[in-house]
């Protein structure tokens, strides 16, 4: 079965290491690898990983042009297994937001990442709306979702967002709430713009609890993600198959739906 890795941090090599535990301290979870990209290439080739969708946060708007250069080099040096969403922050003008998303569709990139808890900003406050706005559904837009810690990106919020840019495709991260999957499927399963992946997810619900959040939001808008560094792909590809889905149903999920989504072959 063709595996088709949706949610993959990469960092330079020099800072990999330091920016991998930054991270596992911000969510108190140690990770399980160092974040530089030939450790995941690796690891992820063995478990067979054929693609991944990789991305990487901008934490200043001064950030955002460097990291946006990285991820297209590293998408080209990757042989194919990489596609590649940029960053942006809310603090850009309207000006160099336009201009960073016109140069990022011209590299080659498919989409825009976001993390509104690590960039301290809510889904739906005016500046984040400016960028959607401008953005324009010409590339999807992945958002970190939820988390119990924080309101920056709650449901409610990304709702709000997908109801104001009804045409603008969205995928909410980590099954549309990091900690707070019972409050985010109701709310936002069923919005027609709206997909999720289901990063950072199956090692807190029980695989019970994650058909019925897949089967909510619909099994063609489901993506299988391992939120590296944080996780295993060997242990979240366990994890996937102890919940009792058909074999159609596993394909789509690992590979059919997010190929569907960004037209891939």
């Amino acid at each position: 079965m063709h595996i088709f890795d949706a949610h993959v941090h990469i960092y330079p090599d020099k800072i990999a290491e330091k920016a991998s535990h930054h991270v596992g301290e911000f969510y108190g979870i140690p990770m399980a690898f160092d974040g530089r990209i030939g450790t995941m290439t690796e690891n992820w080739k063995k478990s067979g990983v054929e693609r991944c969708l990789v991305h990487s946060v901008a934490t200043t708007h001064d950030q955002v042009p460097k990291i946006n250069d990285f991820i297209h080099a590293s998408v080209e040096a990757s042989g194919g297994m990489f596609v590649g969403f940029c960053t942006l922050h809310p603090s850009m003008s309207a000006k160099e937001i336009e201009a960073e998303v016109d140069r990022i569709i011209s590299l080659g990139l498919m989409g825009v990442k976001l993390h509104p808890d690590c960039q301290k900003f809510r889904v739906d406050e005016p500046a984040a709306m400016q960028m959607y706005e401008i953005i324009d559904n010409r590339v999807p837009i992945l958002i970190h979702a939820g988390d119990r810690r924080y309101d920056y990106s709650n449901q409610d919020r990304i709702k709000a967002a997908a109801k104001r840019f009804p045409r603008q495709r969205i995928i909410a991260a980590h099954l549309g709430g990091y900690s707070v999957w019972e409050k985010a499927v109701p709310v936002l399963a069923g919005t027609e713009n709206l997909w999720v992946d289901e990063s950072s997810s199956l090692a807190f619900i029980t695989p019970e609890q994650a058909k019925e959040y897949i089967l909510a939001y619909g099994e063609d808008r489901v993506f299988f993600g391992t939120d590296y560094p944080m996780w295993s792909v060997s242990e979240e590809l366990e994890r996937f198959d102890r919940i009792d889905l058909t074999d159609s149903q596993r394909e789509k999920i690992l590979w059919e739906n997010i190929n569907n989504f960004l037209s891939l072959k």
